[in-house]
């Protein structure tokens, strides 16, 4: 039987692929482009746009990991379900809890892909992360990478970032263990700290000083619309200004789940020291 992971080429997934490996599950990967993927598992084409590609992918399989895409859900549960599948790890977002998801694009997406799964009959677990610290790269990486700069419209929002590694840990446990089913995990990062202080950390794990500029929220909006639309940019400002005023939420699901303990903000930045430039 093989665990099936979606998005194996992603920041989280490939990572899921890795800790599946080292656990000797029989690992299948997906992508619209196989033959782009990494080697040490094997590699099919599927697409959940695409349903007519699913049965071949799922053929087998026990376990699924798999990303939210509201547009593919239906499709998925229904290829899942005829294939034998007995059980999903979704990763979703703590914004799949919104009491009114339809009013956060975020939030929605999420929500429904859920609502998807627990309506089917697959067992599953939903893995909730708040911020993803790989989300800097699409913000930071090209100012500092080219002016050493970081422009901020909150430089003291305060949140608690998680690693991909960790989520790909809790993946990984969660798949492999069936007292992990039914069960929705937030994921959060375990410390509160400012994005100013973020700036910090990446700097020593560069090797040079990286200068916090205030910026205003247009031009913020500016260049988030440079990777994501402007109804997901507004949410994700929203929320900087909101973790301006009250403390990020934390927990301690990671340790729970996997028996270590979290990674923190500065080993994240050691990480991913090169894609900023190591000096």
């Amino acid at each position: 039987m093989s665990i099936v992971v979606f998005g194996a080429s992603g920041n989280v997934g490939r990572h899921v692929v890795t800790g599946l490996n080292s656990v000797g599950a029989h690992v299948r990967m997906t992508s619209r482009n196989p033959g782009a993927l990494p080697g040490g598992a094997e590699a099919v084409a599927a697409d959940l746009d695409r349903p007519e590609t699913l049965p071949a992918a799922l053929d087998g399989a026990q376990s699924v990991f798999l990303y939210a895409k509201p547009e593919g859900i239906d499709g998925f549960v229904a290829a899942a379900e005829s294939a034998g599948v007995q059980h999903v790890v979704l990763l979703s977002s703590v914004a799949a809890t919104d009491p009114d998801p339809a009013s956060n694009p975020i939030a929605w997406m999420h929500h429904r892909v859920e609502s998807a799964l627990a309506d089917s009959d697959l067992a599953w677990t939903f893995l909730r992360p708040g911020m993803f610290a790989t989300n800097l790269l699409w913000w930071w990486q090209e100012s500092i990478r080219s002016q050493n700069e970081v422009y901020l419209p909150y430089p003291e929002s305060r949140m608690a970032v998680v690693h991909e590694k960790d989520l790909a840990a809790v993946a990984v446990t969660t798949l492999t263990d069936p007292a992990h089913r039914g069960v929705a995990y937030p994921v959060l990062g375990t410390e509160s700290i400012t994005m100013r202080e973020r700036v910090r950390h990446i700097a020593d794990a560069v090797g040079r000083d990286i200068a916090v500029v205030e910026s205003t929220v247009e031009h913020a909006r500016g260049e988030l619309e440079k990777t994501v639309p402007p109804v997901v940019a507004t949410a994700i400002l929203a929320g900087w200004k909101a973790a301006t005023e009250q403390p990020p939420q934390l927990s301690t699901t990671v340790r729970d789940v996997t028996g270590r303990p979290a990674q923190t903000f500065a080993e994240w930045a050691r990480d991913h020291a090169d894609d900023f430039g190591r000096a």
